[in-house]
């Protein structure tokens, strides 16, 4: 696949998943939370300045339209202006309803919006603590050392350092690698603490005669958690 074409499936996937987050926003649901899983949002510093920007497309699109004396020029302008502000709101919603999740097995899901999904299993972090930074320059930023800024607002609050890389597919389809991912949680000891707590394991137990029962709930202590088999 050539790379223009590589691009414009992502842009198009990109757009398609943030009109379904709308839905999901609508319908306060989640994406990709399970049960026992913690959800850590990370919408908080950008969340006046999206809706400052959608704002400005409105009084934009009003303004045009007192001033621009052809029909035409005003119905492409309505669209394109329109079309910025569902964007906007469907950005905002994508990161709504797909927070960062710390999972219930100690894996962590980092997200931002629809443009992004890095999955880090358990086994592979090696340290998570509370750190306050604040780089400059685009969301998603990789460094030449592996190094991964998730940036909102331009600051991230939470460092995980991982055992080995971890590959994932970076906004417009080019596969990098991560060896230490900072992000930003509106709750960073929150998430910090989902991820060192005793994992919740559902078990899937037998009833009478082998018949598949109801899954049981247990605690599994971090370094215990590769001792854990399904029943």
């Amino acid at each position: 696949m050539t790379g223009p074409v590589r691009v414009a499936r992502r842009l198009l996937a990109h757009e398609l998943r943030g009109l379904r987050s709308l839905g999901l926003w609508v319908a306060r649901r989640r994406h990709g939370v399970g049960a026992h899983d913690r959800a850590a949002a990370y919408t908080g510093p950008q969340t006046s300045t999206l809706f400052a920007f959608a704002f400005l497309a409105v009084v934009e699109t009003v303004a045009l339209a007192l001033v621009v004396p052809w029909p035409l020029a005003h119905a492409a302008l309505l669209f394109v202006d329109a079309y910025t502000v569902v964007q906007i709101v469907a950005l905002h919603a994508a990161c709504v309803t797909r927070p960062h999740v710390a999972g219930a097995d100690g894996s962590l899901r980092v997200r931002y919006g629809q443009l992004l999904d890095l999955r880090i299993p358990a086994a592979l972090i090696s340290g998570v603590r509370v750190e306050r930074r604040y780089p400059e320059g685009r969301v998603l930023r990789i460094g030449d050392d592996g190094t991964v800024d998730v940036c909102v607002g331009n600051q991230t609050t939470v460092t995980v350092e991982l055992a080995e890389p971890v590959a994932f597919v970076r906004p417009l389809g080019r596969t990098a690698y991560a060896r230490t991912v900072r992000l930003h949680a509106d709750d960073p000891q929150g998430l910090v603490e989902a991820l060192r707590r005793p994992r919740v394991i559902v078990r899937e137990t037998r009833g009478p005669g082998g018949a598949p029962g109801a899954g049981r709930p247990a605690t599994v202590t971090p370094d215990a958690r590769d001792l854990v088999t399904r029943e």
